[in-house]
């Protein structure tokens, strides 16, 4: 499981043409060139086997620094699948089963009021009818949610506690569980499917668990047995700042027209300078192209890497398979995600999302494809009809502003002949 990203493999020795592959570089690059986005490094494995690495601009535009093959990433939500392991890991231990009331661990849950009516300042609530469960947590079907959305009167009472992008200062994970334990949830759990710090929560319940602050269960049972070693919860004394990509939102454009640009995001980009008093188990992780790369090769393999396993593949099978009730897609049981998100022919698992109809979701895809991707515009996906697994970096808030994540399935399928 190399972690450098020299390209030793001829694409046509694993069916893909690499005058094709190069279309993955020529759209992304039209991005760079036009003032869309800062830079990026894009990845395609398939066999196992890395056939094209791509990159192009800048970590840092102002100082003129390239994207380079180690360059550190704030990969926020792509946080969640490592947790989402985490947790499963756990499980098979027969630590919990998933259809576990989460108060059994961490009691703050157990009182937890539902909205019903009303504002964020006088909500109507009513009792759980049911509480929440872990799987509810891997879900997102728990009912909590995030402060960002600004589409809830909850997500209003998320902000006036101080958790939108971030959490209050010093407050650790048992703290903000506390809190967010404190705000109704917004529908009764397993009711219906929201985005939401379910796995931030579920983070908390890795460390009442295994008796270990994330981090350090990170670090022993899957950092280190990967070889992953430049992926930590901010960065680390003795890091280098400048390895880290600078953090850039989109400049807004005219109303309903698309970005025109980006400018940079220091005051929330720099808390991930050094490592933050909350381990957010839903996106607090800094990461490189590498180290993450053997982390979705874990994922390929069913769980498996050499010299050793994090998870059984049917663990591995459970969880990229469709939970929601049914067998319906985000469109029809979840809330909407952001606007250029397609939710369509798309399922939620044990931590992933996966493409259950190619046709409604819109994109040349594989049934059984699953992915997720961060907040800063970084994703990755899983293909094991076609054995194939991308991965794609840069640092630009919200990840709505570029069509990226569609350009990619279309760009990576177009390449594969045989």
């Amino acid at each position: 499981m190399s972690s450098d990203l020299q390209v030793r493999t001829d694409p046509a020795e694993v069916g893909m043409d690499p005058a094709r592959l190069a279309r993955i570089d020529g759209r992304l690059n039209r991005y760079v060139d036009d003032g869309q986005l800062p830079g990026f490094l894009v990845t395609v494995a398939r066999r196992g086997r890395v056939v094209h690495v791509g990159r192009s601009g800048f970590r840092n535009v102002e100082e003129g620094l390239p994207v380079e093959e180690d360059t550190r990433w704030r990969i926020f939500s792509m946080t969640k699948p490592i947790t989402s392991v985490a947790a499963m890991m756990l499980y098979e231990e027969g630590a919990f089963q998933l259809t576990d009331p989460i108060a059994r661990w961490l009691p703050e849950f157990a009182e937890t009021r539902v909205y019903v009516a009303g504002s964020a300042m006088k909500p109507v609530t009513s009792p759980q009818v049911e509480p929440i469960r872990v799987w509810h947590l891997l879900t997102h079907m728990s009912g909590l949610t995030y402060g960002f959305h600004h589409a809830h009167p909850v997500d209003a009472m998320y902000r006036a506690m101080g958790h939108e992008w971030g959490t209050p200062p010093g407050a650790d994970s048992a703290e903000v569980c506390r809190q967010w334990a404190s705000v109704p949830l917004v529908f009764q759990p397993g009711s219906e499917w929201n985005y939401g710090v379910s796995t931030d929560v579920l983070g908390r319940l890795v460390e009442v668990v295994s008796g270990r602050p994330l981090d350090e269960f990170f670090e022993q049972r899957i950092f280190t047995p990967l070889g992953m070693r430049d992926t930590s919860f901010g960065l680390r004394d003795g890091d280098d700042v400048d390895s880290l990509a600078r953090l850039y939102s989109a400049v807004p454009g005219q109303p309903g027209g698309a970005a025109t640009g980006f400018a940079p995001l220091d005051a929330m980009g720099q808390a991930a300078h050094r490592k933050p008093a909350f381990l957010s188990g839903g996106g607090g992780l800094v990461s490189t192209a590498g180290d993450y790369l053997r982390f979705i090769e874990v994922l390929r393999r069913g769980g498996s890497y050499d010299g050793g396993r994090l998870l059984g593949p049917r663990t591995l099978a459970h969880m990229v398979s469709n939970h929601i009730p049914g067998g319906q897609d985000l469109e029809t049981f979840g809330r909407p995600l952001f606007a250029e998100t397609p939710l369509r022919g798309v399922g939620f698992g044990l931590g992933f999302s996966m493409v259950l109809d190619p046709a409604r979701y819109g994109v040349v895809s594989s049934v059984g494809d699953y992915s997720w991707g961060g907040a800063a515009s970084t994703a990755f996906y899983v293909d094991p009809v076609e054995d194939v697994t991308v991965s794609f970096y840069t640092q630009l808030l919200p990840s709505s502003t570029l069509p990226i994540r569609n350009y990619l399935r279309q760009l990576v399928n177009q390449a594969i002949v045989t």
